[in-house]
């Protein structure tokens, strides 16, 4: 343990980590009027528990009026911000653990229509494509006032009592300058590279006057935009020297990439199905050649990737971020001999696709991320009376009830009617690309075996079945099956998108997928379909495609759609279905118009969510001590109280997941933790 090279200290002038682990800038969108309050302090202070060195706060802290917060930013340009962050900074502490902050402008990733409405600005007119808006180009009066406006802020976070600042140096305002594709001035800030790189040290020297020099300053900074009109890796390790050569700057994060658009973003942050750490050899080549401390953080979701980059110095402090979203508490595992407890990030990225849609972080598997002031992220208070639990369904929902219960004690046994636990997993796991999915499963099946957790496989339950085990409390989780009674007529002529992704149904030579869900669903049949090479139409009554799909995540679809030569509909709605001869008729119609088209076709998939299977539940309900009754209150609460309806019942029910109504893993799996955590 004592040889583990993540467990050693590292120091840079007076501040010394205790490991080599940190939380990279991220902003969790967890603000409230710009402040970091109670949520973002929880958030920050678990992982602080947790035995993680360095947590980064904000990605970013904005340090001006005129860089509107796209991801609800702190607002550094405020006051009243260093209370708030004194009050995180005292607390991380007091765990061992540095806090720093991640200062930016963030120039034209950001819109003007919003927060004070304010023109936003670059180095040049250029729309980034992402946020649509069109930037004006920066004047000299703005840049002298953000030059001071980055000194105050840095200020700002020095009274806060943070151990330094991190500059965000990539896709922002700062490296508008350096990238050619950004900067096409005439005047003294472009053309040459001296010229394109005078603004940012500028704001060097002017959070360094405000600091002082024994303040840690570092960079988030692209070194290679991997773009044929962008920064070159040549450019790029130039001005890392440059910056390193000033003597103001204490360590370097390099990034790769650039971020303007949903395909290069995947590329800086990759998802799954993606090569794990891509970018991580390209940084140690910077630190090969500067000799210079420097962080890293770009899908690095495995500790022994994380003990690698430092064991082979190609870092020296490794961000593992979206890991300790799913998982707080890695370090605290490590020491702990429990390594393999530890959650895994399956790099569904849920978290950052909910911050591009402008909602908050939360996990995919993880629902106490974000809502730590009450939620556990460990199970560790235990049940006063030891209970009989019975768990009908070994999907998400399920095995996460029957964890938790096991977890505060209770004698735990599952009914699940297939010859393996995952229910609606196993089918997301048919593509290759979201095959790391199954960790949502195996994660909890490893914890219910150690816990003693029986399961009964190939065991469709009947009321029978559960009477026999003398249950206090019954958890229906059964999930749903696919609706494709949506149509006026014809349903019995389609397909559901379930069939074609289990292999259970032929895929014919010229398809229409209805899609009127707008999920991964839709989405993971519509890609086998055109793999196989199928003529294929995708049809959604919806404005824009796949709305329940973040842009990140769609990426790849996209990226086989156009090639496989795929058309997609938008603003249509599929009627109804006819038979003719061996052929299928279909009826179209819109919400926007009266007008019905027909189209002649060998197959319709059909994708509209899912109807809960119910029935046990509805058969249970009579001889349960709370008629299935959840008390909302207490449970939004955080408190969930049991409800006595039948005071002469047997057990008390509830349901789960799809089992309710058709939504998403992370609602399953939140509904299975809020209730169980207080049985």
């Amino acid at each position: 343990m004592k040889n583990d090279p993540l467990l050693q200290p590292y120091k840079i002038k007076h501040l010394e980590f205790k490991n080599r682990l940190m939380i990279s800038a991220h902003e969790p969108s967890y603000a409230e009027e710009g402040m970091p309050k109670d949520r973002y302090r929880f958030y920050h202070i678990e992982r602080a528990k947790g035995g993680v060195a360095l947590t980064m706060t904000a990605g970013s802290a904005v340090v001006s009026e005129d860089s509107p917060p796209a991801y609800n930013n702190l607002h550094a340009y405020k006051d009243e911000i260093v209370p708030w962050l004194k009050k995180i900074t005292k607390q991380c502490h007091d765990y061992g653990t540095k806090v720093m902050i991640q200062i930016t402008h963030l120039g034209r990733r950001t819109n003007w229509n919003h927060s004070d409405w304010l023109p936003i600005l670059s180095a040049s007119p250029i729309r980034e494509t992402a946020h649509r808006s069109f930037p004006k180009e920066a004047e000299d009066w703005d840049l002298d006032r953000i030059i001071k406006d980055y000194g105050d802020a840095a200020q700002r976070m020095k009274e806060a009592g943070m151990d330094g600042v991190e500059i965000e140096a990539y896709g922002h305002l700062l490296d508008s300058f350096w990238s050619p594709a950004t900067n096409k001035r005439q005047d003294k800030l472009g053309g040459s590279l001296d010229n394109r790189i005078s603004f940012s040290l500028k704001v060097i020297d002017s959070i360094r006057k405000s600091v002082g020099k024994d303040f840690i300053v570092g960079m988030r900074m692209v070194a290679d935009e991997d773009w044929k009109i962008g920064l070159s890796k040549e450019e790029g390790k130039k001005i890392a020297k440059k910056i390193i050569s000033t003597n103001k700057i204490d360590f370097l994060n390099i990034i790769k990439g650039h971020i303007d658009t949903d395909p290069a973003l995947t590329k800086v942050i990759p998802l799954q199905g993606m090569a794990s750490a891509p970018h991580l050899d390209f940084a140690g080549e910077i630190k090969q050649e500067t000799k210079f401390p420097i962080f890293h953080a770009a899908k690095i979701n495995d500790i022994a990737t994380a003990r690698h980059a430092i064991s082979n110095n190609k870092l020296d402090m490794v961000g593992m971020t979206r890991a300790h979203i799913a998982e707080p508490h890695i370090i605290k595992k490590i020491l702990e001999n429990r390594e393999d407890n530890i959650r895994p990030c399956v790099g569904a990225t849920y978290c950052l696709d909910r911050i591009y849609e402008g909602k908050e972080t939360l996990c995919i598997h993880n629902p106490a991320t974000g809502r730590e002031k009450n939620m556990p992220h460990d199970i560790t208070s235990k049940a006063k009376k030891i209970k009989k639990v019975v768990v009908v369904g070994a999907g998400p929902a399920g095995l996460e009830a029957a964890r938790v219960c096991a977890e505060r004690g209770h004698k735990v046994i599952i009914f699940e009617a297939a010859n393996s636990a995952g229910g609606q997993i196993n089918l997301i796991c048919k593509s290759n690309k979201r095959k790391d999915m199954i960790g949502i499963i195996d994660w909890r099946l490893e914890i219910c075996k150690k816990l003693n957790v029986k399961i009964n496989y190939n065991t469709l339950a009947t009321t029978k079945d559960i009477l026999l085990e003398n249950p206090n409390i019954v958890i229906i989780a059964t999930g749903g099956i696919p609706n494709t009674e949506i149509l006026e007529e014809g349903s019995d002529l389609v397909t559901s998108t379930w069939d074609i992704i289990a292999g259970n149904a032929n895929i014919e030579n010229d398809v229409i997928l209805y899609d009127d869900n707008g999920s991964f669903p839709g989405l993971q049949a519509a890609e086998m379909i055109a793999n196989k090479g199928s003529k294929l139409e995708i049809i959604s009554p919806e404005r824009f495609f796949s709305p329940e799909v973040g842009g990140m995540n769609y990426v790849p679809y996209a990226k086989n759609f156009i090639e496989k030569g795929v058309n997609i509909t938008i603003s249509k709605r599929l009627k109804g279905i006819k038979k003719r001869g061996n052929r299928l008729v279909v009826a179209i119609s819109s919400d926007y118009s009266e007008k019905i088209e027909t189209k002649e076709i060998s197959q319709v998939v059909l994708e509209h969510g899912t109807l809960p299977v119910d029935e046990l539940y509805f058969q249970l309900k009579k001889n349960s001590i709370n008629a299935g009754i959840v008390d909302y209150k207490t449970l939004i609460k955080e408190s969930f109280n049991e409800v006595i309806k039948n005071p002469k019942g047997l057990y008390n029910l509830f349901r789960v997941g799809d089992a309710i109504s058709s939504r998403n893993i992370h609602a399953a799996i939140y509904d299975s933790l809020r209730i169980c955590k207080n049985l």
